[in-house]
């Protein structure tokens, strides 16, 4: 897989490294420095190999591995109900990184996965969280439960989320651009928050509302 970006690369382990190629000097002598095999290359060259402003550096870097249901840690875990656009994608796992999260969950089907944008956007966050692939949210979030979390599921008619008591073990899920968390996600969940908002304003983006309710959520355990 190909990502790009200073700050990106200076996030990564170097075992994820297979290559960097730059047009800037002090990451060429930065990867000397680190031991990591590297290219000088013109940025003409560089635009041929990725979309994205790669800001003269690309990274050849072996594809993600998913982590484990098994390996989920922490108090806090985020459930992406099926999100489609890599940009909020990137966008969440920065601020869950931010919001102290320690991981992610996604389903397989019909959802965006890691790709180059993805760990651009999250600006080399991705590297301190881990993201789980599961065959069903549903029966991720009954095995959640069973291990002591409480789902609060954001939506546009639920509970002000200023006015939830979030101790505890907890899951936040955030659903789909366009439709929001399904009913079977919605069902099964423990409590359903909202962001109160102006009249004028039909919706939040998103990944502003998962920032939002993820600062707000882990507020209380400080």
């Amino acid at each position: 897989m190909l990502i790009y970006g200073p700050n990106v690369l200076k996030e990564l382990d170097k075992k994820q490294i297979k290559k960097v190629y730059t047009s800037r000097r002090e990451i060429f002598d930065y990867c000397k420095e680190k031991a990591i095999l590297v290219e000088f290359m013109e940025n003409n060259k560089l635009s041929q190999f990725v979309k994205g402003s790669h800001q003269g550096v690309v990274i050849d870097v072996l594809d993600y591995k998913y982590a484990t249901f098994e390996e989920i840690s922490g108090d806090f875990v985020v459930i992406l109900d099926h999100i489609e656009d890599p940009h909020n994608f990137g966008a969440i796992i920065r601020s869950a990184v931010g919001a102290g999260v320690k991981t992610i969950i996604i389903p397989k089907d019909r959802s965006v996965r890691v790709t180059e944008t993805v760990v651009k956007i999250s600006a080399g966050m991705i590297n301190h969280i881990k993201i789980v692939m599961v065959n069903n949210i549903v029966d991720a979030l009954k095995k959640l439960q069973s291990m002591g979390y409480f789902v609060y599921a954001a939506d546009m008619d639920g509970d002000n989320y200023k006015k939830i008591n979030y101790s505890g073990k907890k899951v936040l899920v955030v659903g789909n651009e366009g439709n929001g968390i399904s009913r079977l996600v919605r069902d099964k969940s423990d409590v359903i928050v909202s962001i109160p908002i102006s009249s004028v304003c039909e919706s939040l983006n998103v990944s502003v509302a998962a920032g939002i309710l993820m600062f707000e959520m882990r507020g209380c355990d400080e």
